[in-house]
């Protein structure tokens, strides 16, 4: 996850600049089954501290110890930690250990492609084989460029490989700004994900009520063009306004966007599409399809929290592309006739 690298990326340096010296960690290869897969990554400082995990909380403590030798020697080492002989976990996990250091152009760069939504590619060659001292390291790449100046060592026969794509970090626009936008904000900031809280610019909606890390855009109901969209982007229309999500609806059905959902029974949603329709008549079955209303998994949400668990879990389970028994998806659908 590409917001858990962020993170990573920021603590290191941060005590890079303390000059603290980090290592980075990341699992390369699984053999079985593991609590996390090959690509999560942890970072560990010369002190003894670290952020992130590579799994539940059994290896780390292993991995620290390993580490000390990589801070010593400032060389890059694999370790094998087989879960099934020491915890009866079922995989054995390659996990590579590496000296990272980020300067003030490498941060500013890694940073620069967060902003600008790039897809970055990292590529870590490395060996298992413990006489094999011409260890690699990882190389992250935005746009063919190296955003962290290490060299790839490729002259050994024994080197393997690990390619990981890291999309854009995902982004939430929720339309409205009522008591029940909070908890949905609150959990997918908790997910790592970007928030963004669209209120009218006439609206009375106040930025204090949510956390600071929300980014509060109030706009004309007309100007949602201006705003950024991609397939790593969820939309979330909770204004409680019929004539609003209408109005919003007119305008995103030309944007390139992951997941919509809105709040309401299915009834509010036929009529709504029904508006849709006569409002926008060249509006495609496809947009009118992608639209999920009651937006969220049947959980049986009731509370606030429960609903935007829910929210959270439909569109998680979009973007893993995993299917679902839950009976949401047998709502309303429209089938349009354009006179054809």
């Amino acid at each position: 996850m590409l917001h858990e690298l962020q993170y990573i990326v920021q603590q290191s340096y941060k005590w890079n600049t303390q000059n603290l010296k980090t290592v980075l960690v990341t699992v390369v290869a699984l053999d079985g089954s593991s609590y996390r897969k090959p690509g999560v990554r942890m970072l560990i400082s010369e002190e003894g501290d670290f952020v992130g995990a590579v799994s539940g909380g059994c290896v780390e403590n292993e991995i620290r110890r390993q580490s000390v030798d990589v801070f010593q020697s400032g060389l890059p080492k694999v370790i094998r930690y087989n879960g099934k002989l020491r915890l009866g976990c079922e995989g054995v996990l390659s996990i590579l250990i590496e000296p990272l250091h980020i300067d003030e152009n490498s941060y500013q760069g890694f940073q620069k492609a967060i902003e600008s939504r790039k897809v970055i590619e990292c590529y870590s060659l490395y060996s298992e084989n413990v006489l094999e001292m011409r260890y690699s390291q990882t190389r992250f790449i935005c746009d063919g460029v190296p955003l962290f100046s290490y060299d790839l060592s490729m002259d050994s026969p024994h080197l393997q490989s690990f390619h990981q794509t890291l999309l854009p970090i995902y982004q939430l626009y929720i339309f409205g700004v009522d008591h029940d936008a909070l908890p949905l904000a609150q959990f997918a900031l908790g997910n790592g994900w970007k928030v963004n809280v669209v209120d009218s610019i006439h609206g009375k909606g106040e930025v204090s009520l949510f956390p600071e890390e929300v980014n509060y855009i109030k706009i004309n109901e007309d100007e949602v063009s201006q705003l950024s969209f991609d397939h790593q982007t969820g939309v979330v229309l909770m204004t409680h306004n019929l004539i609003k999500d209408l109005h919003y609806l007119t305008q995103l059905q030309h944007q390139e966007i992951g997941y919509i959902g809105i709040l309401g029974a299915k009834k509010r949603k036929k009529k709504l599409l029904q508006h849709l329709e006569e409002f926008s008549p060249d509006v495609s079955n496809k947009f009118l399809e992608s639209i999920h209303s009651p937006c969220g998994l049947d959980i049986g949400a009731e509370t606030p929290q429960e609903i935007a668990i829910s929210i959270m879990a439909e569109i998680i389970q979009i973007q893993k592309n995993k299917k679902s028994d839950s009976t949401l998806d047998q709502d309303y659908h429209i089938t349009i006739n354009h006179g054809i």
